[in-house]
């Protein structure tokens, strides 16, 4: 008989496999959240019903409420799943900036970016995300604080090389150009804005959100 020592059975008890009904349900949920997302894009939000995304999942009814509460919940899933996609794409650009200036500048311009590929959902996410109800869920998210966290070290990190001043107020700074990064969806989503136009746009307001940090 082969022996097995103490530390390596504990070790092998806890893997645990996924039994068949896990597997199942996992299954189901990408099912539906894959017919959402393509129903969002199509329809909107306002235009694509449990009923239709269900049958475009080739499921019923019950089986979306069995993973998901209401529409809005299930939106919602999509929206942070690309937040945290965003904030990736965002990581990778704040690495190949030159300056706190330039490091922001990018981090924006891979938001506009994300979301120029997919624009009807994006005016989807838009009108929802600025309802009373939906609007400070997904603000106050985790993906959301992540991207103010990133911006704020990337402000931190300027301090640190000198490049605005000790009383950055970095915590405030990162705020306010989060909310500067969101203003612009309306003119990158509803008015065809290129990429180049919100890159100027952006520039100048990093410029002024800045200016009170810089050293004298």
């Amino acid at each position: 008989m082969k022996h097995i020592a103490p530390l390596q059975a504990a070790g092998e008890a806890v893997v645990k496999v996924p039994t068949r009904r896990t597997l199942a349900k996992q299954q189901t949920r990408a099912k539906v959240l894959a017919a959402a997302r393509r129903l969002f894009s199509e329809e909107g939000y306002e235009g694509a019903t449990i009923r239709d995304i269900a049958a475009a999942a080739g499921m019923s009814t019950g089986a979306v409420f069995a993973n998901f509460t209401d529409k809005s919940d299930l939106f919602r899933e999509i929206m942070l799943t690309d937040m945290v996609a965003l904030g990736e794409a965002m990581r990778e650009a704040a690495e190949r900036g030159k300056g706190v200036d330039d490091a922001l500048l990018k981090i924006f311009s891979a938001g506009y970016a994300f979301y120029k590929s997919q624009l009807p959902l994006a005016r989807a996410a838009f009108s929802v995300g600025w309802t009373p109800e939906e609007g400070p869920q997904l603000r106050n998210s985790e993906p959301s604080q992540q991207l103010i966290e990133l911006m704020v070290d990337q402000l931190n990190a300027g301090v640190e090389r000198g490049e605005p001043g000790q009383e950055a107020e970095v915590k405030l700074r990162g705020q306010m150009l989060f909310e500067a990064y969101l203003s612009n969806f309306k003119q990158a989503i509803f008015e065809g804005w290129s990429l180049e136009a919100l890159q100027a746009r952006s520039r100048d307001q990093i410029r002024v959100l800045l200016a009170g940090a810089r050293r004298g």
